[in-house]
């Protein structure tokens, strides 16, 4: 079959679904009934069911959390998990973050990469599979989760009622097939100081939060106003942003007197344009991995002291124990440190025959030659067995998700729909 023009036929069809999607203001909320990750996600949720019900799939929610459509029977299925939730759309935006909007070949909106737009190509693409009536070795699950950006607290549910897949990727990283993710660390470290040599500082006010780099922060000094701007990332791409956190620091040094000064200088110091933790003695490395990277995401002031938030991916030759140790032995004396979050490092054999015919299925689309690759974000993968990160980005696109006016290219996001067709095609057919 002509993939090319079968995209073409019916991709006005496939637009009209993904913007009913994308419509919906699927950011994490409070806990309701029936609604664990809250009424946005659950409506996402609700809205991809009835569509896919529409294209003839047999469908099914489980826990109110996750749910899935499937073509074909059995109990050994392929899998591609993808979520349906998204990150709050903050900043100034051009186009109006829920609702896709499409301007000179490019579509904007909150969640066209990350995560909407690619899971609902493959959506789209088993609705296409389907309508050519080829035999099915195995049954093909499309299975949309609401928790990803928060945790992946989803899948063990899914989990907990369903049975893996043989074999699945999820469409929420990069390409060409990524077979290993860094471990994730966070850490909350807190330098303790008096009330009295914190009075002169304010609040620090900003939006700090660990998927980004921050930008704009705000305090005060003598009740003086102290404003930096930086530039806002994504936290594992630190190198593409400015951190205010360390322009602010460097402020602050100069301004507050004797200990607390001194801190912040050395603060800065430690973080300015250290996106390896060099200084800090954390410039790990693997050859299959790459470098650490460390991105300092929240600086605050409490009662009894200044804490500084840490995310860290490192490579998977690495532990947390390595970092740890280190970070305390080079960390100023009498810091009190936390881990508030740990993601180990994940791996699937790049060998494994299903990641050869993934790799097969891109050299053939794009042209050349593909090598399985790691990466530093943090995907289903890591919670679901059985499972490899495959897409949508193609190589040399970063830092586009979590910002302002998030897009993917007309071109771009037909390539990923042929992409999946003929990988669903191979795996299950």
């Amino acid at each position: 079959m002509n993939l090319t023009q079968l995209i073409e036929t019916n991709k006005a069809e496939f637009y009209q679904a993904l913007a009913k999607v994308m419509a919906v203001k699927s950011v994490k909320g409070p806990k309701a009934s029936q609604a664990p990750f809250g009424i946005g996600p659950k409506e996402a949720l609700l809205t991809v069911l009835e569509i896919a019900k529409s294209y003839g799939f047999e469908t099914k929610m489980i826990a109110d959390a996750v749910g899935y459509a499937q073509l074909g029977q059995g109990s050994e299925y392929i899998g591609v998990v993808g979520h349906l939730d998204v990150v709050a759309a903050r900043g100034k935006w051009t186009y109006p973050p829920f609702q896709l909007t499409n301007k000179n070949g490019t579509f904007y909106g909150r969640g066209i990469l990350d995560n909407k737009g690619p899971i609902m190509a493959c959506l789209f693409a088993l609705k296409l599979l389907k309508e050519q009536h080829l035999p099915l070795k195995r049954p093909i699950r499309i299975i949309f989760g609401t928790d990803e950006e928060s945790g992946s607290h989803d899948l063990p549910l899914y989990l907990k009622q369903e049975a893996p897949p043989l074999f699945g990727f999820t469409p929420d990283c990069k390409y060409p097939v990524v077979y290993g993710e860094r471990g994730i660390v966070h850490y909350a470290i807190t330098m303790p100081f008096s009330q009295t040599q914190l009075q002169r500082l304010g609040e620090i006010i900003g939006d700090q939060a660990s998927d980004h780099v921050p930008d704009l922060l705000r305090t005060t000094v003598d009740e003086k106003v102290i404003e930096v701007a930086g530039k806002r990332a994504p936290s594992n791409a630190p190198e593409l942003g400015i951190n205010a956190i360390s322009l602010l620091a460097n402020r602050l040094g100069s301004l507050l007197p004797e200990q607390l000064g001194e801190y912040f200088s050395w603060l800065a110091d430690m973080f300015d344009e250290q996106h390896h933790g060099q200084r800090l003695g954390l410039d790990f490395s693997d050859e299959e991995s790459g470098r650490l990277l460390l991105t300092p995401y929240r600086l605050v002031k409490e009662s009894n002291g200044i804490t500084v938030k840490l995310a860290i991916r490192y490579p998977i030759s690495v532990n947390e124990e390595q970092l740890t140790t280190t970070i305390k032995k080079n960390w100023l004396p009498n810091s009190q440190l936390q881990v508030t979050r740990r993601l180990k490092s994940s791996y699937f054999p790049k060998t494994d025959a299903h990641v050869k015919q993934l790799t097969t299925v891109y050299e053939q689309v794009m042209g050349g030659v593909a090598e399985p690759v790691t990466t530093t974000g943090a995907t289903y993968a890591r919670f679901m067995p059985n499972l490899v990160a495959f897409g949508p980005s193609f190589p040399g696109q970063k830092g586009i998700a979590h910002k302002e006016d998030e897009f993917m290219t007309e071109v771009d996001l037909l390539k990923n729909l042929e992409i999946y067709l003929r990988a669903l095609t191979v795996l299950a057919c």
